[in-house]
């Protein structure tokens, strides 16, 4: 018979203070990652015969039984009918002040403790050993015995997005808190340090996406002149690596990792502060970034990047505020029908226009030379010039698109999944209705100003939605009938 080593299991304790909550939270998960990893380390030494090692994520629970309304303007902090919550939780010490803030809405909104203890969902011990760069997880058939047989895995079971999605299964009775499992944001802290070659605790709360170096360049200029203004806010800029400065003039070092999506942090004391994600090119690349960006739980994300422009009136270098969206990047498709409306947030579009007329000092009828608003297509297939004409261009045409890319409307749609705020603006860099293919050469002097205009409108406009209250970002809009408590 197996014998089953798990840690000292406390039991479980009500509490009306979300700070220590988050303590106990905080020491249940130290507790449990420390159990893996030493019996990990043991294990490699000396496989066990007929053991199992064990242990289990914590878990925040709350119940209620009041059909009682709170105040109704909110958008998260509360749960709209009676019934028991849960959610496990992983990585307290990097969620802290999130778990603090949405714990204590909680218990403010119904005046009802919540419940801290042990879960009964395993811990993965490849989860548990993260960040400790001396351990290597063995693959199978590495070692002298079979992993799986002694620790628990990740489970796909538990490592979906079946909350988000609305189809999870309740049947049990017990209704989640959170977006997202522990070991689903296990999973996409993991990926994130892969494709970013960045840790998680470097991500702000306000997501630049791009696809194009340049404006890495322009991020990494505007970061040290931050850094070099002591009033700026910002205390140090991040690159691959993890390589981080807090000297505006310090050398950073040369990236020894080539990371599929280049990621940099501009950041501040309380994680206010911008992070840049050079996503490439293409709707897979778009998704994979925000499916994992996404359990941080950022304030808001926007797209900034190169679009075609579909109007003869537009020229290179001009700017697209995208207000709906053509979706045929179909990555998403089985998770948000295209059916599903994608509408456009009035906290990020204002701030959006208001970031394009102070960065060009441009207002009102004047402004209409350089921007336009309109929908925005997004397509799959990047040489769509190659093929037949008449059926994408009669569509484009009749959903009134002024801009095509192969990003945003993926962004914006798995914004609108997750509950991220999310907009875009873009920049016109070719026209290929009218000829104007991108090719080598072809860009004015015009258009060159522009595009070192794009990147600081796009900062400008998260400098403007960090003042906005948190309240007013995440609205309604994104939320739907059965949703959960935490953000």
């Amino acid at each position: 018979m197996t014998k089953i080593l798990t840690p000292d299991a406390p039991k479980p304790e009500s509490f009306t203070d979300a700070t220590a909550a988050v303590d106990r939270l905080t020491e249940l998960y130290m507790q449990a990652t420390k159990f893996l990893r030493q019996h990990f380390d043991s294990v490699l030494e000396t496989p066990p015969k007929e053991t199992r090692i064990r242990a289990f994520y914590p878990q925040v629970s709350f119940r209620t039984s009041s059909y009682a309304q709170v105040d109704s303007r909110l958008s998260f902090g509360h749960v709209s009918s009676p019934g028991t919550f849960a959610a496990t939780i992983t990585r307290p010490d990097l969620f802290r002040h999130y778990l603090i803030q949405q714990i204590g809405l909680l218990i403010e909104n119904h005046d009802q403790p919540v419940i801290i203890g042990l879960s009964d969902t395993p811990m993965p011990v490849h989860f548990a050993v993260t960040g400790n760069n001396a351990a290597n997880i063995p693959q199978e058939g590495a070692a002298d015995f079979t992993l799986r047989d002694i620790f628990d895995v990740p489970d796909l079971s538990t490592t979906n997005d079946d909350i988000v999605n609305g189809t999870y299964d309740a049947s049990d009775g017990l209704r989640p808190l959170a977006p997202f499992s522990a070991q689903r944001v296990d999973y996409s802290l993991a990926r994130l340090a892969h494709y970013t070659a960045t840790d998680a605790e470097h991500f702000q709360c306000h997501v630049l996406f791009t696809n194009y170096q340049f404006y890495v360049t322009e991020f990494e200029d505007y970061a040290r002149n931050q850094l070099r203004d002591p009033n700026s806010g910002y205390v140090s800029f991040v690159s691959t690596d993890n390589a981080e400065i807090t000297d505006g003039d310090a050398p950073l070092p040369e990236a020894i990792k080539t990371p599929q999506m280049p990621t940099y942090h501009l950041k501040r004391e309380d994680g206010s502060g911008i992070t840049l994600v050079n996503i490439g090119v293409g709707p897979s690349n778009a998704k994979t970034a925000t499916d994992h960006i996404a359990v941080l739980r950022p304030h808001a994300w926007l797209m900034v990047g190169h679009c075609a422009g579909l109007r003869n009136t537009q020229a290179l270098g001009d700017f697209v505020l995208a207000h709906a969206y053509l979706r045929e990047d179909h990555v998403l498709d089985d998770d948000l029908p295209v059916w599903v409306p994608i509408p456009a947030l009035a906290e990020i579009q204002i701030a959006l226009e208001k970031a394009v007329a102070q960065v060009t000092q441009l207002e009102g009828y004047e402004l209409k030379r350089i921007m336009r608003t309109g929908t925005v297509a997004t397509i799959d297939n990047r040489n769509w010039e190659l093929r037949d004409h008449s059926g994408p261009v009669q569509r484009l045409s009749q959903s009134r698109a002024i801009a095509l890319d192969m990003e945003s409307a993926t962004i914006a749609a798995n914004g609108f999944r997750f509950r991220v705020p999310y907009g875009t603006l873009l920049c016109v860099s070719d026209k290929p209705l009218h000829g104007e293919l991108k090719l080598p050469g072809m860009a004015s002097d015009f258009y060159k100003t522009q595009v070192s205009r794009h990147l600081m409108i796009g900062i400008r406009a998260m400098e403007l939605l960090r003042s906005t209250p948190l309240e007013r970002i995440h609205s309604r809009k994104l939320r739907s009938f059965d949703e959960t408590a935490f953000l």
